[in-house]
């Protein structure tokens, strides 16, 4: 009930004013807990995306360990095949050294062996014997009747090619009309036999993981670049 000594009209603007205020706490409560149920509902998805992120860090970082572990073995047999190589390679390289040298072995009786093999293998009743340069005098006038007698083979006629042969050791042995060539040189008879002597010398060395031939000297031209 009005009071009847009161305004009405100021009366009727303090219920306004008042549930004015009431309504603006109202707001300010819901609006209060909205911004906490944003701000709960931010923090919950930072954390989310913050362990999704961390459990991301974690799953690649052990994905690279895994990766370098794998890794590991590789490498060793890598670095096992590279000195296994260099091992044979210096057992290769002393073994040219030595034939070149003419070194442990009686040479002339070498080349009388290697080329009376190498005409065994060629048809016909003439060959001609490729020399290096320094051998044709150092071998004697006689090496073709030597390699003759070692063939045994009745008729064949045993010739040294007045030509210097570009090997630095050995034979190569070919017919009169040079449509038959037998590679006897000292280098060209290690190339050839390496294969065989590398899988007898590889299991003291290191395991088989290497290549297989025994590369050839550097030409000059490729010693002077």
């Amino acid at each position: 009930m009005t009071d009847p000594g009161r305004d009405p009209q100021k009366v009727l603007t303090d219920e306004i004013l008042a549930d004015a205020r009431r309504q603006a706490e109202r707001s300010v409560t819901r609006a209060k807990r909205d911004a906490k149920e944003v701000l709960d509902k931010a923090q919950a998805q930072a954390e989310a995306e913050r362990a999704e992120r961390l459990a991301a860090a974690r799953d690649e970082a052990d994905r690279r360990r895994r990766l370098a572990l794998a890794t590991v073995p590789v490498e060793v047999a890598r670095m096992r095949a590279r000195k296994a190589e260099a091992a044979l390679q210096t057992i290769c390289d002393e073994a040219r050294r030595r034939l070149l040298a003419r070194e442990g072995f009686d040479y002339r009786e070498a080349v009388v062996a290697l080329a009376a093999d190498a005409a065994g293998r060629l048809e016909g009743d003439a060959v001609v014997l490729e020399l290096a340069a320094a051998d044709a005098e150092v071998l004697g006038p006689d090496l073709a009747d030597a390699v003759r007698r070692r063939v045994g083979r009745d008729g064949l006629a045993v010739s040294i090619a007045a030509e210097a042969a570009d090997i630095a050791g050995g034979v190569i042995v070919r017919d009169a009309e040079g449509r038959q060539v037998w590679d006897n040189s000292l280098d060209g008879r290690l190339k050839r036999f390496w294969p065989m002597l590398r899988r007898e010398i590889a299991p003291y060395v290191a395991p088989d993981e290497a290549g297989t031939e025994c590369p050839a000297p550097p030409s000059d031209d490729q010693k002077e670049s």
